[in-house]
């Protein structure tokens, strides 16, 4: 049980969760360049829709698996080292598109990225278990996880400009050297919470206010025998490929169906992540300020993914909608909805496992959401080639969530924790 104590003044905590948050960003602007280029680049170079959809599948084949070993690696060497590795490699291999203009050359590119990315949520959940008591951690995971909707905000902004101005390759340049700007200052600010020499007692307090669990070696097996994983594993499967196509596919829709050009992508994907910010902010403070109010965290977590859920719905009708706002609007409140689940879907395995299992849990969760991420855009690809509408992807997406909460309830109805004897076996 949680012990009550006093909320402390100092800061230092949401220091990080600010630090979390512009990483989050800064992989949001490197994953997104090249979908912001693509209409331009595949008209120059001649890429076809298939070769686009494998460079997206093999993106989110590396990207899983890569999420299962930096989880584990994460749980060993923590989240200080951990993110400083993810962040190096990513930046390596975003810089390497400049080298390439075909599909399959940018592949090259893409894995070391993918792999480098793969190691942003699994520490950045780590971090955030380690600084935040289980009744802030859903609102801290919120305001984190709403940097991805910040960075696909300022790419659309600043790729088309540079791009037009000093060309394309100077657009993967310059977003890269701002990930090193970000290296340098995680390297330097952050430390555990006990090591950290500016941190009052009364924060520190604050934040080891869960009851606390001896570090121990993770088994596999014991991961797949608990209902818990099973249940993050799920969801991950059935939400993360909706994203992922927003993601891959989305200054696509904007361009085919409403003959958006590259400079003008801005607005309509500024609208639609700022309602995803909304979102994610929004979904990790309903359910923190539920348990605020007495509610259990079982029921709190699942009212605000019901309530997220339905968010989603009004997407089915976003291929018919009668102007590019209205599909704006539709495509924004969906992804709201996401970022509002997946907020609370997030919170999962610190809710449930101990900390020293988080970070395992959490990248069994990455592959799944990975594997369906690569259905979704092979999916994605054969549709718009041989139907050449997005009516089916935003129908699948309209469902996504629904179908996910009730796995989820289904699986582990209650919120019941693993215990210290459970997860030795």
């Amino acid at each position: 049980m949680t012990r009550s104590i006093p909320k402390p003044s100092g800061k230092v905590r949401w220091i990080v969760c600010a630090l979390l948050f512009a990483a989050v960003v800064l992989s949001y602007v490197d994953r997104l360049v090249l979908p912001t280029l693509k209409p331009d680049l595949q008209a120059r170079y001649g890429w076809s829709e298939s070769g686009y959809a494998d460079l997206a599948i093999w993106f989110q084949a590396g990207y899983g698996i890569a999420y299962v070993f930096f989880g584990r690696l994460i749980d060993r060497i923590g989240a200080r080292a951990g993110y400083a590795l993810a962040v190096g490699l990513w930046t390596a291999g975003h810089v390497m598109h400049i080298f390439f203009t075909s599909t399959a050359g940018m592949l090259l590119a893409r894995i070391p990225l993918a792999i480098g990315e793969a190691g942003t949520f699994p520490a950045a959940i780590a971090a955030t278990n380690e600084w935040f008591p289980r009744k802030e951690r859903a609102f801290a995971i919120g305001i984190f996880n709403a940097g991805s909707n910040v960075g696909a905000i300022l790419t659309p902004l600043i790729v088309p400009v540079i791009a037009v101005t000093m060309g394309w390759r100077w657009a993967f340049i310059l977003t890269g050297l701002l990930t090193v700007v970000w290296l340098a200052a995680w390297i330097g600010f952050y430390r555990r919470p006990r090591e950290k020499k500016t941190l009052s007692q009364e924060e520190l307090a604050w934040i080891e206010a869960d009851p606390q669990e001896p570090q121990r070696p993770v088994k596999w097996r014991a991961l797949f025998r608990h209902r818990q994983t099973w249940a993050y594993i799920a969801a991950r499967f059935l939400i993360d490929p909706v994203w992922w196509t927003f993601l891959f596919w989305l200054p696509d829709f904007f361009n085919k169906q409403y003959g958006v050009k590259m400079l003008d992508f801005g607005p309509p994907l500024i609208a639609v992540y700022l309602l995803a910010d909304v979102g994610s902010v929004t979904g990790g403070w309903l359910s923190s300020r539920l348990m605020g109010r007495g509610m259990s965290i079982n029921r709190a977590r699942k009212t605000a993914m019901f309530c997220a859920a339905l968010c989603a719905l009004p997407i089915a009708f976003a291929a018919q909608a009668p102007g590019l706002w209205v599909a704006v609007g539709l495509i924004g409140l969906a992804c709201a909805g996401h970022q509002g689940f997946s907020a609370n879907v997030y919170a999962l395995p610190g809710d449930l496992f101990p900390r020293w299992m988080a970070g395992s849990v959490v990248g069994l969760g990455g592959l799944s959401g990975a594997i369906g991420g690569m259905l979704m855009a092979k999916f994605a690809g054969m549709i718009l080639e041989s139907v050449g509408s997005f009516q089916p992807i935003f129908i699948v997406a309209a469902c996504a969530y629904l179908i996910a909460l009730l796995v989820v309830h289904l699986i582990v109805p209650r919120y019941a924790p693993v215990t210290l004897s459970e997860s030795r076996t």
